[in-house]
C-alpha cells in the first residue's frame, strides 16, 4: 500500500475516476434518455449500440498497434478526452434534434461518436494506464478501484441530475472531460519508465514486428480461447446491460410499486450500491487473482454472469431482481483485474496494448455488433425473459469453449521463474 503515499498513483486513480464516471453516466442513463426523452424504440436503441460497437471494431485494431508504438506518449489519450468534452453540446444540440427527425440516422451518428469516447476509446485508457502502472510500479487493480468508485458516484449523482433534467447528464460528461484534460496534462513519464514497463533501455527500442504480432494473436491458441471467453462474458455483460434498466423499470410499474420515473430512480440507486460493493471487492481482488490465477478469475466471471442472466429469466419480483443485480458487484472485479493480468502473463508485454485491443476490445465489439440488434429484436418479439434464456445458453457455451483453449497463466508464471533460474545458472 506504499502507492497511497505517491502522487502519481492518485493522478492515475483520478484519471480512472473521471473517465469511468462518464462511462457510467452513459451506461445507466443513456438507454432511459433514448426511450423517454428521444422517444427511441428498443430496436433503434439496439441499432445505436450496434453502430457504437462497429465503430470500436474499426478503431481498436488501429489503436492497439499505434498505442504500442507510442508507448507512454499521450496523443491518443488526448483524442479520447477531447471527444468526451464535446458530449454535452452534441447530445443536446445535435443528436437529440436529429433523432427526432430520423431515429435511424440519429442512432447511427450518436453511436459512431460514442465509439470514439467509450466503446473504442476505453481500450486506449485501459492499455495506457496498465502500462503506466508497470512503469510507475503501482498495482493496476488498486488504481482501477477508482473506476468503481466513479461508477457508484456517477449513478447516485446522475439519478438526481436525470430526475431534474434528463439531458443534464451529458453536461456532466463534458465536465468530466474538462477534468481529464487537466489530469492527463499533469502526468510525467520518468526517464527509466520503459525499462520498468517493458524491460527495455529506452522508448526508441519499443519495436513490434509482424512476427511479434502473429505469435501473440492469430497463431496463438490461448489468444483464440481468450477471444471466445471474452465474447461469452464481457460482450454478453454489455448486451445484458443495454436495456436492463428498461426491464427493471417495467417490472417496477407492472408490480404496482410506483411510476416509471420512480422505478428509474430506484434502479440508479441500486447501481450505486452495486458499484460501491465492486469497489470493496476491488481492494482484495489483485491478491486473490495472484493466488488463483487470471484464467480462473475469467472463468468465474463468466459463470457468475451465466447465473445472473439465467436467474433474471425466472425472477418474479423487484426485490429479488435487486438482489440478483447486486451479484454483478462480483463480476467486474474478477474481469477487470484478470484480463490485464492474463495478457501480461501469457503474452509478450511489449504488445500488451495490441493483444488487449484485439483480444478484448475488438472481440468484445464484434460480439456487441452481432448481438445488439439481435437482442433488441428478441426483446420486441419474445420479451425480456425468453431473450434472457437464449442469452444464458450462449454465455455458458462460449465460456466453456474459450476456457478449454486458454493456457494457464499460473503454469506460465512458474515456467517464467524456472527460465529465470536457468538463465542465472548459465
Amino acid at each position: 500500500m506504499n502507492s497511497l503515499r505517491r502522487p502519481v498513483f492518485w493522478n492515475f486513480g483520478l484519471l480512472y475516476f473521471f473517465y469511468f464516471a462518464t462511462w457510467q453516466l452513459s451506461a445507466t442513463f443513456l438507454p432511459m434518455w433514448l426511450q423517454d426523452t428521444a422517444g427511441m424504440n428498443a430496436m433503434n436503441i439496439g441499432i445505436l449500440n450496434t453502430i457504437a460497437a462497429l465503430g470500436a471494431l474499426i478503431l481498436q485494431p488501429i489503436f492497439g498497434p499505434l498505442q504500442d508504438k507510442l508507448a507512454l506518449k499521450k496523443h491518443l489519450f488526448y483524442l479520447v478526452v477531447i471527444c468526451i468534452l464535446c458530449l454535452g453540446p452534441l447530445f443536446n444540440w445535435v443528436f437529440l434534434p436529429l433523432i427526432r427527425v430520423n431515429q435511424i440516422a440519429g442512432a447511427a451518428v450518436a453511436g459512431g461518436y460514442l465509439s470514439l469516447c467509450l466503446n473504442g476509446g476505453v481500450g486506449i485508457i485501459e492499455a495506457y494506464n496498465e502500462r503506466s502502472s508497470r512503469a510507475h510500479d503501482f498495482e493496476y487493480g488498486h488504481a482501477r478501484l477508482f473506476g468503481s468508485l466513479a461508477g457508484a458516484t456517477a449513478s447516485f449523482v446522475g439519478g438526481f441530475m436525470y430526475a431534474a433534467n434528463p439531458s443534464s447528464v451529458f453536461w456532466g460528461m463534458t465536465f468530466c472531460g474538462a477534468v481529464l484534460i487537466v489530469l492527463i496534462s499533469l502526468v510525467r513519464v520518468p526517464q527509466d519508465a520503459m525499462e520498468r514497463a517493458e524491460g527495455l533501455h529506452d522508448e526508441q527500442r519499443v519495436e513490434v514486428t509482424r512476427e511479434d504480432f502473429a505469435k501473440n494473436t492469430w497463431r496463438n491458441r490461448s489468444f483464440w480461447g481468450f477471444v471466445l471467453l471474452i465474447i461469452g462474458s464481457a460482450t454478453m455483460y454489455d448486451i445484458f446491460d443495454q436495456q436492463f434498466a428498461n426491464y427493471f423499470s417495467a417490472m417496477f410499474v407492472q408490480n404496482g410499486m410506483g411510476s416509471l420515473t420512480q422505478g428509474e430512480a430506484l434502479f440508479a440507486n441500486v447501481v450505486s450500491i452495486q458499484i460501491l460493493l465492486e469497489a470493496l471487492f476491488m481492494v482484495i481482488m489483485p491478491a486473490l487473482i495472484n493466488r488463483i490465477g487470471a484464467k480462473t478469475g475469467l472463468i468465474l466471471y463468466g459463470l457468475i454472469l451465466f447465473v445472473r442472466v439465467l436467474g433474471c429469466a425466472f425472477i418474479p419480483s423487484v426485490p429479488v431482481l435487486i438482489f440478483w443485480r447486486l451479484l454483478a458487484s462480483l463480476e467486474m472485479p474478477f474481469m477487470l483485474v484478470s484480463v490485464m493480468k492474463y495478457i501480461t502473463r501469457v503474452f509478450d508485454k511489449k504488445v500488451s496494448a495490441t493483444v488487449y485491443m484485439y483480444g478484448f476490445g475488438t472481440a468484445k465489439q464484434v460480439g456487441v455488433f452481432i448481438f445488439s440488434i439481435t437482442m433488441g429484436a428478441m426483446i420486441n418479439g419474445i420479451g425480456f425473459k425468453h431473450a434472457y434464456l437464449v442469452l444464458a445458453v450462449i454465455i455458458i457455451v462460449l465460456v466453456v469453449l474459450g476456457a478449454s483453449l486458454m493456457r494457464s497463466d499460473v503454469l506460465s508464471s512458474a515456467e517464467g521463474k524456472d527460465a529465470k533460474k536457468g538463465a542465472s545458472l548459465a
